[in-house]
């Protein structure tokens, strides 16, 4: 078979990484494993020759077979032209344990169910290394104090442990999601119209075989119209894309050159050398010698963004006429199929980009000193308040803001050096020391240090994983 999986096309590197490389050869072999199963799951059962499961698994392999031979296009699907061609394959003896009792949609469904404990293993994989990651990040920059923001504007004060303690806890919520997704992947085993009809009493014990087998759950019935679990898998996908997400944006956003606060590290195995005359460098603009472009948080994004428009189709995709549906079990395939590459692409990116990124704690500093006190604003008020209400400390403090930003001065100076200002302080018996102490950004981290820790307590408890700095 021609070299067709899901690493061998334009954009492939990007959108088909590690786990996600999905394509015709993933597909094929998963449709042969299927009715490898199900051969053993007969034989077992006595319905088919001692040896026949033996020797349909040894054909039973995607390299052997070209999708050509398959007549997709006479069929509607694969799966007719793929038993036909195995059972040739095998030789008389083995081949009526080849399909027998199955349709089509039996085969391509529980062949659905392997990519998709295929793809959720391997996101998994990643996403453990990206919390852990993450952990490290929490650890390292506990008390790393950089402006927070809301609605893309400057808030208050946090700490870039906070921001990475956010992105583990969303990690690991993902990964539970995906592993509860994984156990309700099930066998599909029901025949032409959900009844087994062709194996008799036999029926029900070869699909239990068939799920021993191939380590599937055993349905309490035949689900083909009844597409719950593809929507399971794909919004668990769908969950781990938008954390991912999250974390490439904001990495994206924290990366400008006018913030400057993080960047992406080389690639493992890159170093810091440029590259040679004439070579690609990782980050760099076919225009723009200058730039380093964030490459693994745009991959990304490029991944992500397409994710919400292929669970849409899943679900519009649901609605399964009577016991087999006309077009909408066709309308899954590429969707399903592109959700899982993506997620594995995203997990596979998001992971370097969490491993080796490079945290700028001097530049955090430096942006938020430029803030001129500012983001302390809040703090300021809530010191008013017990002395001069809520309301009159509100609008103090917003005048002294405003003046601060139209004439370029630190709050503090506005607070203690117009007359007014000052004034009203020392009638309501707030100190210039109590005003500077609210002005320190340390001072204003709320519980920055308890959410931290209940993150790397719940990360350590549910993974049992040991974090180190």
């Amino acid at each position: 078979m021609p070299d067709q999986r899901g690493t061998a096309g334009l954009f492939s590197p990007v959108f088909g990484r590690g786990g996600g490389a999905i394509g015709d050869a993933e597909w094929v072999q998963a449709l042969l494993d299927a009715e490898a199963g199900l051969a053993r799951a007969l034989e077992r059962a006595g319905l088919a020759p001692a040896g026949a499961g033996k020797q349909v698994t040894a054909a039973a392999r995607a390299a052997d077979f070209d999708v050509a031979e398959f007549g997709t296009g006479l069929t509607g699907n694969p799966v007719p032209g793929l038993a036909r061609a195995l059972a040739r394959r095998v030789g008389r003896e083995a081949a009526p344990a080849v399909h027998r009792g199955a349709t089509s949609q039996d085969i391509l469904d529980t062949a659905m169910m392997l990519l998709a404990r295929r793809s959720i293993d391997a996101v998994t994989d990643d996403l453990a290394l990206a919390a852990a990651a993450a952990a490290r990040l929490a650890v390292a920059h506990r008390r790393t104090i950089m402006i927070g923001r809301t609605l893309l504007q400057q808030a208050v004060p946090v700490t870039f442990g906070l921001v990475a303690a956010g992105w583990l806890t969303a990690l690991d919520e993902a990964r539970a999601g995906l592993a509860a997704a994984r156990r309700r992947l099930a066998v599909q085993f029901g025949g032409a119209a959900g009844t087994l009809a062709s194996l008799g009493a036999d029926g029900p014990g070869v699909a239990a075989l068939l799920a021993q087998e191939l380590d599937l759950a055993l349905p309490v019935l035949p689900w083909h119209t009844d597409r719950l679990r593809i929507l399971d898998a794909g919004t668990a996908m769908a969950r781990t894309t938008a954390v991912l997400g999250k974390i490439a944006r904001d990495i994206t956003l924290l990366a400008q050159n006018e913030v400057g606060e993080v960047r992406e590290g080389d690639p493992a195995g890159a170093g810091a050398r440029p590259a040679p005359e004439g070579g690609i460098r990782r980050g760099g603009s076919s225009a723009m010698p200058h730039k380093r472009n964030p490459v693994a948080a745009i991959a990304v994004l490029g991944c992500t963004r397409q994710v919400p428009g292929l669970l849409a189709t899943l679900v519009a995709s649901a609605e399964h006429e009577h016991q087999r549906a006309a077009g909408a079990w066709h309308a899954e395939w590429e969707p399903f199929t592109a959700l899982l590459r993506l997620t594995g692409s995203a997990a596979a990116w998001g992971t370097e980009l969490l491993s080796g990124l490079v945290v700028d704690a001097p530049r955090m500093a430096a942006n938020l000193a430029a803030t001129e006190g500012l983001p302390l604003a809040e703090h300021v008020t809530a010191l008013l308040s017990g002395e001069m209400g809520g309301a009159r400390a509100h609008d103090l403090v917003a005048r002294a803001s405003a003046r601060a930003v139209g004439a370029g001065l630190p709050l503090r100076d506005v607070l203690l050096g117009v007359a007014e200002l000052a004034d009203a302080l020392a009638a309501a018996g707030i100190t210039p020391e109590q005003v500077e102490a609210a002005l320190e950004p340390a001072g204003y981290l709320g519980a920055t240090d308890v959410f931290i820790d209940a993150a790397l307590a719940a990360h350590s408890a549910h993974f049992q994983t040991q974090i180190t700095d």
